[in-house]
């Protein structure tokens, strides 16, 4: 999973919801299919984590350029 994506995950985990959704599966297909999507899952919520945190940083970033400028016109 270290070069997937984030788009590839939500891929993977739309196929394992339909065929999930079509039912009739022996348990033990299931069960694999259920492992996967928690591990699809888990990689998204990371990666959005990861994306959360770079906004608020450019957030913050732009906040502070903006303050500075101000003082910089006054000048």
């Amino acid at each position: 999973m270290e070069k997937m994506t984030f788009e590839t995950a939500i891929a993977e985990l739309e196929k394992i919801v339909e065929e999930m959704e079509k039912g009739n599966l022996p348990l033990e297909r299931s069960l694999e299919l259920y492992e996967k999507g928690v591990k699809y899952t888990a990689f998204c919520k990371n990666e959005l984590l990861k994306a959360q945190l770079k906004l608020e940083e450019l957030t913050a970033a732009k906040k502070a350029d903006a303050e500075e400028q101000p003082q910089d016109e006054a000048r």
